[in-house]
């Protein structure tokens, strides 16, 4: 059963960032190697295909650089195993009725969209027997609902990256098969690279980010 992962990347780093303000333990699932996290869930009838993540690069510097750190990573080591889509971050323009200041607030865009169109587009093409949605947003229900109606042999599983959860999202996936990610955290520390990731051939490297050590 071809398994594809789509992982809504803001809603899966902001789960685990504030997870780690609960319990400082999962500082050590910021630099994770995402294709050997999700990989451990496959089922015995299972065959990984991909994980699709999908983000946008933050306005901030560090945030950038940060992010940009995990995912050259990421790619050195999975290659064609990790997709990685980009959507993009906006100012957004913010007044406050209360106290009359104006002030802007970055805003990510066009995620939703892109992951709404790989999960259908996917199922169309004949790419996929199993989706894996990683999320939280219930926007998703919409594309879940038609592949639901239009693609009734392709099995749907949602993951809840920690600290987030969507009884509407749950209650719209066939059988109620969720996974609670917070309640995986040994499968993080499995998932966890070497502080420096160096491509086999040495031509280029990604090294963990100081404040993740």
């Amino acid at each position: 059963m071809r398994t594809v992962f789509y992982v809504d990347g803001f809603n899966f780093y902001y789960g685990i960032k504030n997870q780690k303000l609960m319990d400082s333990k999962w500082r050590a699932a910021y630099w994770i190697d995402f294709v050997v996290l999700f990989s451990q869930f496959l089922g015995p009838n299972d065959v990984f295909e991909k994980v699709k993540y999908f983000t946008a690069s933050p306005l901030s510097a560090g945030k950038n650089s940060r992010q940009s750190a995990l995912l050259k990573a990421n790619n050195i080591r999975n290659g064609n195993n990790l997709e990685i889509i980009r959507g993009k971050y906006v100012d957004r323009d913010i007044h406050c009725r209360g106290c009359g200041a104006h002030f802007t607030k970055p805003e990510e865009k066009r995620t939703d969209v892109n992951i709404a169109t790989h999960l259908m587009g996917d199922c169309a093409l004949n790419l996929v027997d199993k989706i894996v949605l990683v999320t939280a947003d219930s926007d998703l229900i919409p594309p879940l609902e038609f592949i639901k109606k239009n693609f009734p042999q392709i099995k749907i599983k949602v993951y809840f990256p920690p600290t987030s959860f969507s009884a509407d999202l749950a209650r719209a996936n066939p059988n109620k098969k969720v996974i609670l990610l917070k309640d995986n955290f040994r499968k993080f520390e499995s998932a966890a690279m070497p502080h420096k990731v160096v491509k086999a051939d040495g031509s280029d490297m990604a090294v963990i980010p100081p404040t993740w050590v």
